[in-house]
């Protein structure tokens, strides 16, 4: 678990610095081998990107090539479906979630296809996300992120 907690907490670096770039606070890193091959964070924004999730920056940041089976994504919140189909393409069997509260991720879907799934349920996470939607939520909605959950 502590390895978890490092590797989520590099995670959180990425979404820090997502919001100090005036971003969506999410963020990711892809380990292999006990080590960050990758690092990403959502930049909508900043690249005026439509797909630039954080996951989909870390894969990419992580370069060609790579045995994704053999790496574990981190990632601040639960994967959307388009990031869920990008880990299912590349073969990434384990992917750790900071916090599922703020939006319903595809993890039925990622557990179906034999990818495990763990969330930490990071306070830290949940609390950075829900006040950037508090204060930007027409930018949180902007690509359809009306999923909320209420918890």
């Amino acid at each position: 678990m502590a390895q978890h907690e490092q590797f989520m907490n590099a995670a959180i670096e990425e979404a820090e610095k997502g919001l100090k770039e005036n971003g969506l606070p999410i963020g990711s890193v892809l380990v292999r081998n006990g080590q960050i091959i990758g690092r990403g964070r959502n930049q909508r924004v900043q690249k005026d990107s439509v797909i630039l999730h954080a996951e989909m920056d870390a894969i990419e940041n992580a370069g060609r090539g790579i045995p994704y089976e053999e790496c574990i994504l981190y990632t601040t919140l639960a994967p959307c479906a388009m990031c869920s189909g990008t880990i299912l393409f590349f073969q990434i069997k384990h992917v750790v979630v900071g916090e599922n509260e703020t939006l319903n991720g595809e993890e039925a879907l990622l557990r179906q296809r034999g990818v495990k799934v763990e969330v930490l349920n990071n306070a830290r996470c949940r609390e950075m996300l829900k006040g950037f939607i508090e204060k930007n939520p027409d930018l949180w909605q902007e690509d359809g992120r009306d999923v909320l959950t209420e918890k």
